[in-house]
């Protein structure tokens, strides 16, 4: 019975019942993000139509060392060009090597960091099929001797898609780096 002399702890108890009705009424969480602040997963996922999205989702791929998410990337045409310092000679290797070239790697760090610098170039042609791509990068290895290995250069990608409705993929990978 309510007589005009509320006590304290009771006066407590409305207030909250109050403030939680609003908000039940009203969808408000007060530790809920805001509502139409942009996409949380803008950063994370990258669109795979577009070039820019690709290497998000490749530098993702890296990051979280998943192989699964770097496969998906990767055409099953897939050549890996690179020099071999020691010898002075071209080399190349395919899919499945690439493939598990990267398992390897992945499980045998501990953190992948990978930064994608400047374009230095960037062609999309044959109706939007085709794209080549050179792009600087900075990698760092950490291993689990705690050992940190860094290196840095350019990307020269060839990437392919049967139409523009499909995500790219990476048909072949020029090293252009000195690591």
């Amino acid at each position: 019975m309510l007589d005009g002399n509320i006590s304290g702890d009771t006066s407590t108890h409305i207030n909250i019942l109050l403030v939680g009705l609003i908000c039940m009424f009203t969808a408000c969480n007060p530790f809920a993000p805001a509502i139409g602040v942009g996409d949380p997963f803008e950063d994370l996922l990258g669109d795979p139509k577009t070039v820019d999205g690709y290497f998000t989702n490749f530098r993702n791929a890296y990051e979280l060392r998943d192989i699964s998410l770097y496969e998906l990337l990767i055409d099953s045409s897939f050549v890996f060009i690179y020099n071999d310092f020691d010898t002075g000679i071209e080399r190349e290797w395919g899919f499945g090597q690439e493939l598990e070239t990267t398992r390897r790697l992945f499980e045998s760090t501990i953190e992948v960091k990978l930064q994608w610098n400047q374009i230095i170039s960037r062609q999309i042609y044959e109706e939007g099929t085709r794209a080549i791509a050179v792009r600087g990068f900075n990698l760092s290895v950490g291993l689990d001797n705690g050992e940190v290995f860094r290196g840095d250069g350019n990307v020269n990608f060839l990437l392919a898609r049967p139409d523009t409705t499909l995500a790219w993929r990476l048909i072949r990978w020029r090293d252009e780096s000195e690591l």
